[in-house]
């Protein structure tokens, strides 16, 4: 299939809708009695928006509008919605095994999966732990961390050090480690304890209008050794960085930031986890950020882009040191008590085996390198449309950051994103940081239409 043909708009024959089922006032769900997340509920339900179908990289709304996807959902369908080679791999797998546990059983599907994730993992990686979203896998990771210094005899390294403005999911560890005060503040007596954090790289003074990675910053990573002078490195486990930060508005790595916390970890014996849940599986035009970067960690935490969305799923792959220093003992003890029902669900294995084909065999990552330069100059063409203070992109992923409104916070964003949802066009909002990231099915022309769209909002809202 050509990398772009599932991105092409869809038909008119394709796009009509069951009016009884969707179209239809008197058939409309209540909608008082879903308590959706990172949502302002009652604003929406004021105004709800509703998607009936999906098809490459277009969603359809049950009043049969055409919105085009500028996010790939939640940075998670990198091949597009309902490809037709995904779906019918989950379509026959839920007709021959729709579930089997994972404790002391397995399916061969998720065996072979494990050896095609590792083998796109950076050298040195052996084994792969499954989860069932990017909450999960960051909080596993987390965990196997600490346990991994505790089997070596290293119990006393307790402390994680994460990064402010980092996201690493709603899980109490992910929270903990995570720097995003809105996500923290409500929970601050739930989180785990020996926890600090390094600062963030985003200084719009020295970086504004960054294309790519920025020449600035690289000093920042050096704070690692006052956190170090100040607890000791012997009381410290892990570091948790996302090689770009996605959800706080693609704050992209200073040029040698990650390569300095690398080193640094190296020298005192810290785990390094990169959290690759956005970056991975082609969102940066390679299989992982680590890649991209050039900087291997220790561990990395994967999920959305795995299955293309298509099913949840998320893990952790593993440097085989740290694996094997869990198996001692005698066989017949378990090794790590850790794990969730849905390990390796059928569905999710099967999902992820036809997403990878996809990957592959469409050349999408490579396609996505050819992404990039447009989504850069479609992008910084916004530069001085109404209330723009900062552009921001790398890959296929790109921020446009608003002046806040006085004593409004995150309206403005907010405003932009209905209206350009009107205009046909779904993004996303973090604070007043716009974020794009189009399926990477789309054709040059798709992201210059995306970015046509925002303009217009920005033009027009508020």
């Amino acid at each position: 299939m050509n990398p772009v043909a599932h991105g092409t708009a869809l038909d008119a024959e394709a796009l009509a809708i069951d009016a009884t089922a969707h179209g239809d006032p008197a058939h409309a769900p209540r909608l008082d009695a879903y308590w959706m997340p990172f949502t302002s509920n009652r604003r929406y339900k004021k105004s709800p928006k509703l998607i009936a179908k999906a098809e490459g990289i277009w969603f359809t709304t049950c009043d049969g509008r055409q919105v085009l996807d500028g996010l790939s959902g939640l940075w998670c369908c990198n091949a597009g919605h309902c490809h037709p080679r995904i779906v019918e791999a989950v379509r026959r797998q839920v007709g021959t095994l729709d579930y089997a546990p994972a404790f002391q059983v397995g399916c061969e599907d998720a065996f072979r999966l494990a050896e095609r994730l590792v083998a796109m993992a950076p050298d040195g990686f052996g084994q792969v732990f499954y989860t069932n979203s990017g909450s999960e896998a960051v909080d596993t990771a987390l965990k196997i961390a600490v346990a991994w210094h505790r089997a070596r005899g290293d119990g006393q390294r307790f402390r994680l050090i994460g990064r402010e403005k980092g996201y690493h999911g709603v899980g109490l560890g992910g929270i903990s480690v995570g720097g995003i005060a809105a996500n923290r503040k409500t929970f601050a007596s739930l989180m785990i304890p020996g926890v600090d954090h390094l600062p963030h790289t985003l200084d719009r003074a020295a970086m504004a209008y960054s294309r790519g990675q920025p020449a600035w910053g690289a000093h920042l990573a050096d704070d690692l050794e006052r956190i170090v002078a100040l607890h000791d490195a012997s009381t410290i486990a892990a570091v948790i960085v996302e090689p770009m930060q996605g959800s706080a508005g693609v704050i992209v790595p200073p040029r040698g930031y990650l390569e300095r916390l690398r080193e640094i970890c190296a020298r005192h014996g810290i785990l390094l986890i990169f959290d690759e849940v956005i970056c991975g599986f082609g969102r940066l035009g390679e299989n992982f950020g680590a890649q991209r970067f050039g900087v291997t960690p220790d561990l990395i935490t994967f999920a959305k882009g795995v299955t293309s969305g298509v099913v949840p799923m998320g893990g952790v792959i593993v440097k085989r040191e740290i694996h094997d220093a869990f198996m001692a003992g005698p066989e017949h003890l378990i090794e790590l008590f850790h794990g969730y029902t849905y390990s390796g669900h059928p569905l999710a294995v099967a999902a992820a085996h036809a997403a990878l084909d996809v990957y592959a065999d469409e050349g999408l990552f490579a396609h996505a390198r050819t992404l990039e330069p447009v989504l850069e100059a479609a992008v910084h063409a916004l530069r001085g449309e109404p209330h723009v203070v900062d552009i921001r992109n790398i890959g296929v992923a790109a921020a446009v950051e608003l002046q806040p409104i006085d004593g409004s916070p995150g309206l403005r964003a907010l405003q932009v994103f209905e209206k350009a949802y009107e205009l046909g066009a779904l993004i996303r909002v973090s604070g007043d940081t716009i974020a794009l990231a189009p399926p990477l099915v789309s054709a040059p022309h798709d992201v210059t239409l995306l970015v046509d769209l925002l303009r217009a909002a920005l033009r027009t809202a508020g």
